[in-house]
This record gives structure tokens, sequence and C-alpha cells, in this order.
């Protein structure tokens, strides 16, 4: 009976545990997803509602037991390949860039905060220490002077913010005749420069305020902007017909927001949107927009088709370049009558060990211009050689001429590349049988028929995979171009996107979002990204059925 009653009190205990831990789970979850709404994000929040609430149902529900095991990798996979892909194309049919950041309400409250000189004038300020530590705000304009009602910790300590203005509260002045206390140098009066900007004070027997407007100033400000319902009909006869409408107090006109363009506008008396566009921007949906400016502007779509060649060209060349090297030096490093085999592996395989970007590094250094050791040794040997047929060797401009970056580039990453496909090679080989070649060397095979008949059929099956990762791996290899050439020499043809003749698609579409003249252009980047995504599945599918038709014949 007592056993009975142990184990019913832990399987409450365990079930009391096992909700406890889920509610924590679901509410934490749920106060991150309301904390990122509130600050205008709408796609996380939804990513993170439907794995969690995927996650909590799987893992409570028995009949589910089967999906638990599964579930981490496709969560894994939703989180960070499905939903950045969603999440990219999505972004491709927005301007969002960085003028659009914002969203139309977080513009609307930028431009609400804004004020304007109203009537009252300015006054001139000086600031007076007391003995016990506060200070005096003393304000004059003529013969009227007017100082706070009460002394003021201008260190911070008594004055409380509006949660909804971000500004402190009104502080009332009175009027004054004397002053006391010792006149605030200047250097000191900038110290309080960030708590006298924040500060609102009432003139009284009046409804001006006073706001900082001047290292010396004071000036009355009124709020320029007023905001307006939608639907409601002004004295004009205009009957609002968008959200966040606002109206300017100064000149008395509508403010209204473009979702064309996302940027507010002044209007006429009917909501016709003409003139300046004031920033900050915000995101709209635009539709095909920057598909259309990336295949219709010449600026854009030359450049991108010169790199798109250049991309698949510069992968090609890499895999069978790097594959040839290390099939080669495979078969050497396991040649029997080699000595020291393992020294020469441990070499030959250094490359693969040191990290990348140290040796990408080191090659920019190399392959300087002027100072370079590689241009040093061509000039030592190659300038006597051009001499004697009376020419001149000039030296070799590796990151301004393009044909001489592109070389570079496909030099320094077969150094880069080939250690893997040799590691690859040399467990493929072993798995070859020796009596095939024993076989072939009694009929007096050469070693070219070997290779032909015998190592590449058998190789190219178990390599094919890695062949596609590896052109995969080269064709958004950003980190080779970003080091060694950022891209250039820069094309002098590509005026609307920055592109360069090393660029690749992934390097190009990097350039485009964050180095624009115009400002980050997130939008066009994630079109640009899109069909490259496009492109690269088109490119997979048709190495898959040559890799298949290949393998099966």
């Amino acid at each position: 009976m007592e056993l009975s009653e142990n184990h019913n009190l832990k399987l409450r205990t365990a079930f009391f545990v096992k909700w406890a831990v889920v509610a924590v789970i679901v509410l934490v979850n749920l106060y991150a997803d309301v904390c990122m709404y509130l600050n205008g994000d709408i796609a996380y929040p939804l990513l993170d509602l439907v794995l969690v609430g995927a996650g909590v149902y799987i893992f409570v529900n028995k009949k589910m037991y089967a999906q638990r095991y599964a579930f981490p990798s496709v969560a894994g996979m939703t989180a960070f390949i499905i939903f950045p892909l969603i999440y990219t194309v999505w972004i491709s049919f927005t301007n969002y860039s960085g003028s659009h950041v914002m969203t139309v309400a977080a513009a609307s409250d930028y431009h609400m905060q804004k004020t304007y000189k109203s009537e009252g004038g300015d006054y001139s300020y000086k600031i007076f220490e007391l003995l016990d530590g506060k200070y005096d705000l003393v304000l004059q304009q003529g013969d009227v002077v007017y100082k706070n009602a009460d002394p003021l910790d201008l260190n911070g300590s008594k004055l409380k913010e509006d949660a909804n203005l971000g500004k402190l509260t009104d502080l009332p002045l009175v009027a004054s005749d004397a002053t006391s206390g010792t006149a605030v140098p200047l250097k000191k009066l900038m110290s309080f420069r960030t708590v006298l900007k924040s500060l609102v004070l009432h003139v009284p027997d009046s409804s001006v305020k006073l706001s900082m407007s001047g290292l010396r100033s004071f000036s009355a400000q009124a709020e320029k902007f007023k905001r307006l319902e939608k639907g409601v009909t002004l004295d004009n006869g205009y009957t609002v017909a968008v959200d966040y409408a606002l109206w300017d107090n100064e000149t008395h006109k509508l403010f209204l927001p473009n979702m064309d363009t996302g940027f507010y506008q002044y209007a006429d008396d009917k909501g016709n949107l003409s003139g300046e566009e004031f920033a900050p921007g915000f995101k709209v949906s635009i539709g095909l927009k920057n598909y259309i400016k990336f295949l219709s502007n010449e600026s854009i779509r030359m450049p991108f088709l010169q790199i798109f060649v250049w991309t698949v060209c510069f992968s090609a060349i890499t895999v069978f370049g790097t594959l040839a090297i290390g099939l080669v030096l495979a078969c050497l490093v396991q040649w029997e009558f080699l000595r020291f085999k393992g020294i020469y592996r441990v070499f030959l395989i250094l490359p693969y060990a040191v990290p990348s970007f140290i040796s990408i590094l080191v090659f920019k250094g190399l392959f300087n211009q002027n100072f370079g050791e590689l241009n040093v040794f061509l000039n030592a040997v190659m300038g006597p050689i051009y001499s004697l047929f009376g020419a001149e060797w000039t030296s070799i401009e590796w990151f301004t001429d393009p044909w001489a970056a592109r070389a570079m580039i496909l030099m320094v990453n077969a150094w880069l590349g080939y250690p893997y496909m040799m590691i690859l090679c040399m467990g493929l080989l072993k798995a070859i049988p020796d009596d095939l070649y024993e076989a072939t060397s009694i009929e007096g095979a050469t070693p070219w028929i070997n290779l032909r008949h015998i190592t590449l059929p058998l190789l190219i099956k178990p390599l094919a995979p890695l062949l596609i990762a590896s052109f995969a791996f080269n064709f958004n290899n950003f980190v080779l171009i970003q080091l060694l050439t950022n891209g250039g020499p820069d094309m002098i043809n590509a005026t609307q996107a920055p592109a360069g003749y090393t660029d690749l698609l992934v390097s190009f579409t990097y350039r485009i979002a964050f180095e624009g003249g115009k400002g980050n252009d997130y939008g066009l980047a994630a079109a640009v990204a899109t069909m490259i995504f496009i492109m690269v599945g088109l490119l997979s599918l048709v190495q898959l059925r040559l890799t298949k038709n290949t393998t099966q014949g």
C-alpha cells in the first residue's frame, strides 16, 4: 500500500514539474514575442510562436512520441534555412533600405516629436549654483526675469521623465527680481546640456512653454504636428482617407504618408501628394519593382550577368583544378616506392590546417603590386629575359588588372582547396583493389590507361556528391573575395550598384546591401539573392542529372 502511494506521489510530482516547465517556457516566449511585436517585428514572433507551439504539442502529446526525435532537426531547418529564405523573398517585395528602416507608425511618431518656435520669443538664461549644491535656472527677456519655483538638482536625482513624451515633467517658473548663488561657468554649463535639453518650462499666467533652442537660449516651442484620425473631415471639406495622417500646425497643411515611396509629403486640399520627401522613410510593399529594376536597369543587369558567368567559371575551374591537383598528389604520396610518405602528407595537408583567412592575408601581401615577393621574383627573372629580345617587362598589376586579379583569385583558391581533394582521393584510392592494376599491368597497360579506365571511373561515382558540394561552396565563397580583393577592380559601367570584376554573386549582393552609394538597399539585395537561389537551384538540378547519367553509364 505504501509503495503504491509513493508511486502515485512520484507520478503527481513529475506531472506538476512537467507542466510547470512547459508553463515557464510558454510564458517566457510569449513575453519575448510581445516585446518583439511592440518593437515593430512581426516575422520573428510568428516564427517563435510556430516553433514553440509545435514543440509543446509534440513533447506533451503521447501520440507524437516518435516525432520527438525528429523535431529538433526540423525546427533547426525551419529556423535557419526555410525561414531566412522566406524572409529574404518577403524583403525583396519591399523598399527596405538604409533610408526605409522604420514602420510607418514609427515614422509618424518621429514627426510628432518635432516642434517649432511659436509666439513668446527667446529667453537668455544663466545657471546659478546655490550653497546647498542645487541650482537656480534664471531666464531673461528684456526686463522680464523668471526663475524656477524650486531649486533644481541638475544631477537628475529629483527630475522625473514623462513615460509617454520622454520629456521631463513641466517645471513652473516664477517672476524674480534678484538672483543668488554663483554663476556657473560655460565649461560646467556644457555638462548640463543633456538635462537642460529635456526641460519643459512653464511661464506663469500663460500657456507658453519653453524648451532649450540654443546653447544660451530657451524659446517658446509648440508641437509642429497633430495627428488626424482616419475619416475626419477638415474645414476645407477634405476627408482624411489614410492612417497616420498629420496636420502641420505651423504651415497649416496636410502631411501624409506616401505608401508608394515610403516617405511623408505635404498634400494639397484634395490630398494629392507633391514636393519634397521627408525622412525618415518607412517600409512599404512595392511588389515586383525590385525585380523590374534589376531586369530593366542595364547598369545593374549587365554587371550581374558578367558576375554570374564569372562565378560559374570560378566555381567550375576551382573544383576541377583542385580535383586534378589533389588526385595527382594523392597518387604520388601513395606510390609504393616513395620514401618519407608521412612527412610529405603532413606538409601537403598543412594549407588545410591553417585558418583560411590567415592564408588569404598572407597571399595578399605576396601579391602586392609594388612590394610583394612574387612581383620582386618575377621582375628579377623576367626582366633580363625580356631585355634579350628588346622588350621591357612590366610588373603584373594583380589588384588593378581584371584578368590578373581573377588569375590571382584562382591560384589562391587552388592552394586553399587542393588538400581537401587530396584527402578525399587518398581515401578513395585505398578502396580500389590492387588486383585490377596487377591485371592491367600483365596486359601492358600504361599509367594513363589505368587512370582513364580504372581510377577515374571508380572515383567519379563516390566523388560526385562531394564535387557538387564543393561547387556550391565555391559559388558562395564570400570570405576569399572579401579579404583578398573586396570585389575589385570595380566595373566602370556599374553606376547603380557597386560591382567588381572579381565579385562573386554573393559578394555582389553584399555590396548592394551594405556598400551602395545611395544607402543600403536591402530590398534590391534580397531580390538579387532570390534570383541567385533560383539559379543555383537550377544548376544543382542539372548537375545532379548529369552526375546520375554519368554514374549510370
